[in-house]
């Protein structure tokens, strides 16, 4: 597997820092999205992704301005999902694509050297295919309903993750406070969330109940 870009530059070494890792639209869970935001990425969320499928490029325009300005505020990363043309006007600090969306090469042709390119891996064979990003995704661990259709890798592809990557890499795919040790025991030491924290009745006290557990096998 290739190696990362020339680790220079705060972005990237707020990555290699990163450990919980946040996927949400612009209403998450129902829950106002400034004071969310500001909640969890208070207890420890360390990066933020804007994920809106089914919204037009003004509507993440506009919410973007909303994640950027609490991922400054509390010195986090906010990536946005599959709109490598928008990285630029929303200053987002990168983007996230899928195997099926634009490719990684065209993705790094609009936003540039000096952000950060994600990828998503479903499975081993993708995990040794990775090539131009920063840090990939393996998953969906668990099936979830926020990638319909796509079925649960299990453990596998983390654990061989855990073995050969020389990126910063992410489990992701129905992880909770429930089932968080089980992955990090199967090697992982940084996770993706999305209803965890969406839809927590507590979204600080479940960041933080999961930042602790990363901690504890730093």
């Amino acid at each position: 597997m290739s190696a990362a870009l020339p680790a220079t530059g705060e972005r990237r070494a707020r990555l290699a820092r990163a450990r919980l890792y946040l996927v949400c639209d612009t209403d998450p869970g129902g829950h106002p999205l400034e004071p969310f935001l500001h909640t969890v990425l208070h207890a420890g969320v360390d990066i933020v992704q804007l994920r809106a499928k089914g919204a037009d490029d003004d509507t993440i325009v506009r919410a973007a301005k909303t994640f950027r300005a609490e991922c400054r505020e509390h010195g986090a990363l906010f990536i946005l999902n599959d709109r490598p043309h928008l990285v630029a006007a929303v200053d987002a600090d990168g983007v996230h694509v899928g195997q099926d969306d634009m490719a990684v090469a065209e993705a790094r042709g609009h936003v540039g050297a000096a952000r950060l390119i994600g990828l998503s891996t479903h499975s081993v064979a993708q995990v040794d295919a990775v090539r131009g990003v920063d840090y990939f995704a393996v998953g969906p661990v668990h099936a979830t309903p926020t990638k319909p259709g796509r079925p649960e890798v299990g453990l596998e592809p983390v654990r061989h993750a855990a073995r050969t990557a020389t990126l910063p890499w992410f489990a992701i795919g129905g992880l909770d406070t429930n089932n968080v040790r089980d992955i990090l025991a199967a090697g992982a030491r940084r996770i993706v969330v999305v209803r965890a924290l969406t839809e927590a009745s507590d979204p600080a006290g479940t960041a933080r109940a999961l930042t602790e557990a990363l901690d504890g096998v730093a």
